[in-house]
């Protein structure tokens, strides 16, 4: 079967187990590793594999070939994308200071890029200049450098980012939870609708399981794939992103992504859709 994930530390913890053939009756994985915004675009094109991580607010475009796997996915409480400026440029605190500017995201079909252009909507005067599409990791620098007025981050840079110099205008995921009360839908796991996702489903399951119960058996793994952090913040990420959405949404779960992509459809970042389709 082929699947294509991130070398993010949560997707490498959560499918160590099935990826190393130590799922009982799951089949052998063929992993492509690839940013969100490479998945996100091919399960739009139904060019993707039979198994993706994408982000949430890719799904109005591909639900009627992919559907939503009930686990593996990101999820959470505290662990939003934010909005990072030049620490120098007296932006630190003032949202209306984006008003007109250039700003950095890591894709325009991204739950960072639907929950800031739900918050710039309400708190920046004007609007903003310019959205410029780059690979999350590229952002930071873009911004210290000044060739970027703003930047949109995700993953490991909420650990990282004071390291370059950067200051936080807002935590998103913040927002979002003031606004709403509940999680932010981050990552998501869809199967192709012709296959058994329900076995799918089962297979994930265990094998974060096995993660959660043999947290060192991972290690290696993890960190062959995210060789440009510390253990120490591969743990972190892990600890953020991997919990009990993970290993099922629950209720609160899909309340939250009905919630996301009501919102974007409403405000036209989304395609309208059935939202019964998410279940």
């Amino acid at each position: 079967m082929n699947i294509a994930f991130s070398p993010c530390p949560n997707d490498t913890f959560v499918f160590h187990a099935w990826t190393h053939g130590l799922i009982p009756g799951a089949p052998e994985l063929n992993v492509t590793y690839a940013d969100i915004d490479i998945t996100n675009n091919w399960a739009a094109k139904s060019e993707g594999p039979e198994v993706m991580k994408i982000s949430y607010a890719a799904l109005p475009w591909l639900l009627s070939d992919y559907k939503l796997l009930p686990c593996g996915g990101a999820l959470g409480r505290g662990c939003g994308p934010l909005v990072l400026t030049g620490s120098s440029r007296g932006e630190t605190s003032n949202p209306s200071s984006l008003a007109g500017k250039r700003v950095a995201v890591p894709s325009e079909r991204s739950t960072a890029y639907l929950l800031f252009r739900l918050w710039a909507a309400r708190n920046v005067p004007g609007g903003i200049g310019e959205i410029v599409v780059m690979p999350f990791h590229e952002i930071m620098p873009a911004v210290r450098d000044g060739h970027i007025d703003a930047g949109l981050v995700i993953h490991e840079a909420r650990f990282t980012y004071p390291s370059y110099g950067l200051s936080m205008l807002i935590d998103l995921g913040s927002w979002w939870e003031s606004d709403t009360g509940l999680p932010i839908p981050l990552g998501a796991i869809i199967a192709k609708r012709s296959l058994d996702t329900a076995a799918i489903a089962g297979w994930i399951r265990a094998s974060v399981d096995y993660a959660w119960t043999h947290p060192e058996a991972s290690q290696s793994y993890i960190m062959t794939h995210a060789q440009e952090l510390s253990p120490d913040v591969a743990e972190a990420h892990i600890d953020l992103y991997v919990n009990a959405f993970t290993a099922d949404l629950g209720e609160d779960g899909y309340a939250a992504i009905t919630a996301l992509l009501g919102r974007a459809a409403e405000e036209g970042l989304v395609p309208g859709f059935d939202l019964s389709l998410l279940r």
